[in-house]
């Protein structure tokens, strides 16, 4: 009986041996190289392996004071710091603010009810060297901010409020004095800045009502944004002009970074929602404060109204390997938008974009922009291209599929849409207009 049973037994090992593995599923990015693990693991941080938690109204910040409390809330991550690190809690409650500064080691906390606000004055954003629109210079800092850090997160269900109606309405009481008022002219900050960090994670938080730029991350990798919330009104800001929503107010601005992923977001702002950036100018190829943006991952997502899904410019100098997939549009105004600048040098290539549904009124927009650009003048200016564009298997109901202008500075090489090659030539400056059934 013994030696029946043994032989049972090797026969099940054998037969579990020999049973054929799964084989992995292996993603590639558009130019066919491999994509790197890290993008496969959507696992959010757990917030309790950070470290000890430094709750603000422990250490005598006022919940529900109209008062700016920055001294005391940055004070707490002062302490947070020097103490070995852990995690600064916001608990229930709103907490009035300007300008914060994490530090190695820290984390930002937003407990379910708890509000981190923003002053609504720009005193309360001190100027430094930073990156806006394309450029390093002075600047306003943001609400939140976050220079060179490792494992830096954002986590919780709260709110981190930008209270940007102040800055919204003066924005276009400028603009209707002076209708070449800039973005840098009306004084304004950002929510969150994120700069030469790595493996950062915003995960779950409600982001909302930023005076400019909701999300702006610089010259960093490995950054997650996973489950998001992030709005800003698209009208009723300003009583002179109801149409009026909040200017500028970008979701996420990719800036001159690497590995870059965006998992289950909701976007809905009065202007683009995920934009590729990296430089403006002549001559902003030669300048190393300005970068490409490579491997970036937009998947799951839903978008409110937004200008566009996706978009690369009108700062940008050479977008390589982005994919925008498996994302519900309510009311786009574009999917996928290419910003073509005269005065930039510009490469955009191997972009995919798929399995999107919903509403738009364009699928695929091109034209050249020259919003308060500036050309130079350079002899070896090189002709701006776009290249390996990719859309397929999408199902979204658009007013026009293709909206394109040509230009002799740029050249646009390899479109595709359904696995049919797009010929540019038949149109050249003109708008394609045809229903979406004869390509999707």
């Amino acid at each position: 009986m013994r030696k029946i049973t043994l032989f049972l037994l090797m026969l099940l090992t054998l037969s579990v041996a020999a049973k054929p593995k799964a084989k992995k599923t292996i993603e590639t990015w558009p130019d066919g190289t491999e994509m790197d693990a890290w993008f496969q693991n959507p696992q959010k941080v757990d917030v309790g392996q950070l470290g000890r938690r430094y709750v603000l109204t422990d250490y005598g910040v006022l919940m529900g004071s109209s008062e700016v409390q920055t001294q005391q809330i940055q004070a707490v991550i002062d302490r947070c710091a020097s103490e070995g690190g852990g995690v600064v809690v916001v608990p229930q409650g709103t907490f009035m603010t300007g300008a914060l500064f994490f530090k190695q080691g820290t984390h930002l906390h937003v407990s379910e009810g708890g509000t981190l606000k923003g002053s609504d004055r720009i005193k309360d954003y001190p100027v430094l060297t930073t990156r806006i629109e394309g450029e390093t210079c002075k600047y306003f800092s943001a609400l939140v901010n976050a220079d060179g850090l490792d494992g830096f997160t954002i986590s919780g269900t709260g709110t981190i409020d930008g209270n940007g109606l102040n800055f919204w309405q003066e924005f276009w009481i400028r603009r209707t004095w002076n209708p070449q008022c800039t973005n840098k002219d009306a004084q304004r900050p950002r929510l969150t800045y994120i700069s030469n960090c790595k493996n950062v994670t915003i995960q779950d938080v409600h982001l909302i009502n930023s005076p400019f730029w909701t999300n702006h991350v610089y010259k960093s990798d490995h950054v997650r944004y996973l489950g998001c919330y992030i709005f800003a009104p698209t009208e009723n800001i300003w009583p002179e002009n109801p149409k009026r929503g909040a200017p500028s107010s970008d979701a996420i601005d990719v800036d001159a970074c690497t590995d870059v992923i965006i998992d289950g977001c909701f976007m809905h702002v009065n202007d683009d929602a995920v934009v590729m950036k990296g430089g403006k100018g002549t001559w902003a190829d030669k300048d190393d404060t300005n970068g490409p943006c490579e491997r970036v991952l937009i998947q799951n997502c839903r978008y409110g109204r937004v200008h566009g899904c996706l978009t690369l410019g009108s700062e940008s100098l050479h977008d390589r390997n982005i994919i925008l997939r498996n994302c519900y549009a309510e009311d786009a105004n574009r999917v996928l938008w290419l910003k073509m600048r005269p005065d930039t040098p510009q490469h955009y290539e191997y972009v995919t974009v798929e399995n999107i549904t919903g509403r738009c009124t364009r699928l695929l927009f091109i034209q050249p922009w020259t919003q308060f650009f500036k050309p130079g003048d350079r002899q070896d200016m090189p002709l701006s291209r776009c290249n390996n564009i990719t859309i397929r298997n999408c199902g979204v109901e658009a007013k026009t599929v293709l909206d394109v202008k040509t230009s002799d500075k740029y050249e646009l090489i390899d479109f595709t849409l359904d696995g049919q090659p797009v010929d540019f030539s038949q149109f050249p400056g003109a708008k394609v207009n045809t229903k979406p059934k004869e390509y999707l």
